[in-house]
């Protein structure tokens, strides 16, 4: 009977050593990696202008929100922006590691981006436009970790990270779009309660004499 240990875990030390001297210029990119660098460095850049686009969004969500609510929702929208901001950043930040080049280009940037920028014309329109850019960001996140699997474990864990977000992200929204619909008890009536006039008093009659 074979015992658990007669199949080694880990490349020996040799292998290794010798493996890392190879193509050294590519950094972090070893022989060990089994991805298509090419392929995951031009879904990464879609994935970075989805990114900026929501930060473009979401900023001028920010600065353009007005109502009762306005206040409490322009904060999470500025919140978000600055996330979605960190994650661009990574993004970008594994590409160079991959040996691309992360793709700013402002030409473009639109068709690129997975989501679209829509302005929105009231409080309630942008926390749905909002709302849909996330979701269709974490399809698209899920789409790519399940391409990569085991393949880039690097790149898997880092959007896995940003996905968790975007859902964290989606569930804000989708609650203050429930506030934000939520009838209030004159509207839930359906109209206004008009206030009935007293009824009139008969006159007074003279006294018999």
């Amino acid at each position: 009977m074979a015992g658990k240990h007669d199949k080694p875990f880990l490349t020996d030390v040799k292998t290794l050593r010798a493996r890392a001297r190879q193509r050294i210029e590519q950094g972090a990119v070893t022989p060990g990696y089994k991805a298509d660098r090419d392929t995951v460095i031009d879904l990464l850049n879609a994935a970075l202008a989805t990114e900026i686009v929501c930060v473009l969004r979401y900023k001028r969500h920010h600065y353009m929100a007005s109502g009762i609510n306005a206040q409490s929702v322009a904060a999470e929208f500025l919140q978000h922006a600055n996330e979605e901001q960190v994650h661009a950043d990574e993004i970008a930040a594994r590409i160079v590691q991959l040996g691309g080049e992360p793709d700013f280009a402002p030409e473009g940037l639109a068709t690129r981006a997975h989501s679209e920028y829509v302005a929105g014309t009231s409080l309630v329109d942008m926390i749905k436009e909002d709302l849909v850019a996330e979701r269709i960001a974490i399809d698209s996140y899920a789409e790519i970790i399940r391409y990569l699997g085991h393949d880039d474990p690097t790149t898997t864990r880092m959007l896995e990270g940003i996905l968790a977000m975007e859902e964290e992200h989606a569930e804000d929204l989708s609650t203050l779009l429930a506030t934000m619909q939520k009838p209030s008890a004159r509207s839930a009536k359906g109209r206004v309660a008009k206030t009935r006039p007293a009824p009139s008093k008969p006159p007074k009659r003279a006294p018999r004499r």
